[in-house]
């Protein structure tokens, strides 16, 4: 048993004998003590003040009295408002590692076949374009998002739906029909979805041109927009689309086929998967026939005009468009269409969208309608909303063809990492198949580690040159790191460890012990907060607490077997946990840098 655990356990004995509450010892929240307090873990006691009817300062000092006088692990505490800061006893610490050591998956929680059913949904792309730097911090985010949850004990769906009609997609069609003279991927040798990316642009240009010529004979720009003959083109193809024409539907199929092959390229490099893919061209007739549920239950009404709206001004909220006067859906509808198939697929306990924060107000609405059309989960789906991420040089445009194909910048991310390497000259001596590996992982994990380091809400500037610092809060930091130490424990795989449950630690391996130890509730908090960054910076500062144990101790040439047996469990731990860590954002780490 870990000291979180038993310090859960006789928090939850403390408040059941002082309170009478009983609290379930996995349900303490403990967490680290903040560097300008004294202690090494924090327990929240605001939970029992109710219950108490004392002062949050009052209910923490006598949990902290009682347990002193009956927890064996704990030397000191103090109270500072609602929290108890606890000190342990030095001799506790290197039993600590002993039993860190000693457990498997440390950190992870397994799923059984009771835990939650959560789904994840994460990348959602459209098949006119390429996957580009803004998709890169979604599909991070919500891989990342699903390998937390799952360590956390959750059974986790993760899904993707692919916007697959529309005028957009219309929009690459038409161009290709016109402007392509059958050009394929094979033909080309571009992959699939560069090719049409490359004709959504191309349809844009010869739009914009239109207009231009359109607005030069008096038109105003929404007159020459409505009047742009290759716009009315487009819209006459997705007519015939939803007519279910056999040659349009025959092109679409053609031209969404070389997409996907293109997105499972791009999503394999990147290491991400999904258990399910949903399509929109499947699921918005689904969307109509609920809505259309709703309406005769009176959940909807309809206008004059035909068009079914909600009413939501009862949820502080305003009428909903679900269904236009020609019969045709919106988003809403759509989304609604896609919950219907995911809850007959799945028994689903929580629905996380993980999209942009400009779709705040899309995701409020949906889940009151949700609810109302009685999906249990409905009421409180998550929407992890993040903000969104730039370049140095600004915003991108994907109709103008300026973003940053994440194909490109994955290419440049390993290019970059082989060049940083070689001129710091930690590829001497490597093959250049170990040189090709250590660029991928090493390219590949800066650019992870660079955006999911920062709190998802916030928006972000991404910097190519920055992420791939081998110093600083980087992933190349952390992978170097962890480079090093698996060197220290290849030097030291002749030497046979002894048991080291006498050695004192010092306060530079007892702090490294500390932060082992609070790996666990860092997992639970990232859960719970839906946070990976939670994780990034937390390898981050072990891997710093490590850098400064290594600087100030030997370990190869320690003369004590105990102790050198201490600082190479401290090594292997360290390395097993950022390890560990690593693979929940998704990154690998080398062997050998």
């Amino acid at each position: 048993m870990t000291i979180e655990e038993k310090l859960g356990r006789g928090v939850s004995l403390a408040v059941k004998e002082l309170y009478g509450v009983d609290t379930p010892a996995d349900k303490v929240q403990l967490q680290e003590t903040r560097k300008d307090f004294a202690g090494d873990l924090t327990v929240v006691v605001f939970p029992w003040v109710k219950a108490a009817r004392k002062a949050p300062a009052v209910v923490a000092a006598e949990i902290g009295k009682w347990l002193e006088d009956n927890v064996d692990e704990v030397e000191s505490t103090n109270a500072v408002g609602g929290f108890l800061n606890i000190v342990i006893k030095a001799g506790n610490w290197s039993k600590l590692l002993a039993d860190i050591a000693a457990t498997p998956d440390y950190g992870i929680t397994a799923a059984t076949e009771g835990s939650p059913l959560v789904m994840v949904e994460y990348s959602s792309p459209n098949t006119n374009k390429p996957l580009h730097l803004g998709h890169l911090r979604n599909i991070l985010l919500g891989y990342s998002l699903s390998q937390i949850l799952s360590a956390c004990g959750n059974r986790v769906v993760k899904t993707n739906i692919v916007n697959d009609r529309g005028i957009h997609i219309c929009k690459s069609m038409l161009a290709w029909q016109k402007w392509g003279n059958g050009a394929t991927p094979e033909s080309t040798g571009k992959k699939g979805d560069h090719l049409i990316g490359d004709y959504y642009v191309e349809f844009d240009k010869h739009f914009k041109a239109e207009v231009k010529e359109l607005m030069a004979k008096g038109m105003t720009e929404d007159e020459a927009k409505a009047a742009s003959p290759l716009m009315l083109e487009a819209r006459e193809m997705l007519r015939r689309w939803e007519a279910h024409d056999p040659e349009v539907r025959a092109l679409w199929e053609t031209m969404n086929q070389w997409v996907y092959d293109g997105f499972d390229e791009t999503y394999r490099r990147m290491g991400v998967d999904f258990d399910k893919i949903y399509y929109e061209s499947n699921t918005y007739l689904e969307g109509k026939s609920k809505v259309l549920e709703g309406l005769e239950k009176g959940i909807m009404y309809r206008k004059d005009d035909g068009s079914v709206w909600a009413d939501l001004t009862a949820d502080g909220l305003d009428h909903k468009l679900l269904l236009r006067a020609d019969g045709t859906s919106v988003y809403m509808t759509q989304d609604i269409g896609t919950a219907k198939l995911r809850f007959a697929d799945y028994p689903i306990d929580k629905m996380i969208y993980v999209v942009g924060n400009e779709q705040n107000y899309h995701f409020q609405v949906l889940s009151i309608l949700l609810d109302k059309l009685g999906f249990k989960w409905g009421k409180d789906l998550v929407h992890f909303s993040y903000g969104m991420v730039e370049l140095p040089e600004g915003k991108m445009k994907s109709r103008e063809g300026t973003v940053v194909d994440a194909d490109d910048l994955m290419a440049e991310m390993v290019n970059t990492a082989r060049q940083v390497a070689q001129e710091m000259g930690k590829t001497d001596g490597l093959t250049e198949a170990e040189i090709d590996d250590i660029a991928e992982t090493v390219g590949l994990g800066a650019l992870k580690y660079f955006l999911l380091k920062v709190d998802p809400r916030k928006n972000m500037t991404f910097n190519p040159k920055e992420s791939i610092d081998f110093n600083g809060n980087t992933g190349p930091f952390i992978q170097y790191t962890y480079a090093r130490i698996r060197s220290v424990m290849r030097k030291n795989a002749d030497f046979t460890p002894v048991d080291y449950s006498g050695v004192q630690p010092d306060e530079k391996e007892a702090a490294l012990i500390q932060q082992l130890a609070a790996f666990p509730s860092v997992v639970a908090e990232a859960g719970r907060t839906y946070s990976p960054s939670t994780i990034a910076n937390y390898a981050y500062d072990l891997v710093k607490g490590y850098n400064a144990f290594y600087h100030d101790h030997q370990i190869l040439r320690e003369p004590d077997p105990a102790v050198r047996s201490l600082r190479l469990a401290l090594s292997e731990q360290t390395a097993r946990v950022v390890r560990t860590a690593m693979s929940l954002l998704g990154i690998k780490v080398p062997e050998r840098m």
